[in-house]
């Protein structure tokens, strides 16, 4: 009966281990998506403030 549970024991804690590093692992990467969505969201920004910065160009320029 010891075995069993001295069985029983190691596997729950292979198991245990194995879903903290699942943890670890999906921290790590709610915190690189969290980053990619915030480099995203400065692009996009970017990429707006551009566009109308051309806007205001092509608006200002004279016609030739």
């Amino acid at each position: 009966m010891m075995n069993l549970e001295a069985e029983t024991s190691q596997a729950l804690f292979a198991r245990l281990a194995d879903l903290q590093a699942k943890m670890r692992e999906g921290r790590k990467a709610k915190v690189d998506m969290k980053t990619s969505q915030k480099v995203a969201s400065d692009e996009d920004r970017s990429q707006i403030d551009g566009d109308n910065l051309k806007a205001s160009v092509n608006r200002t320029t004279p016609l030739s």
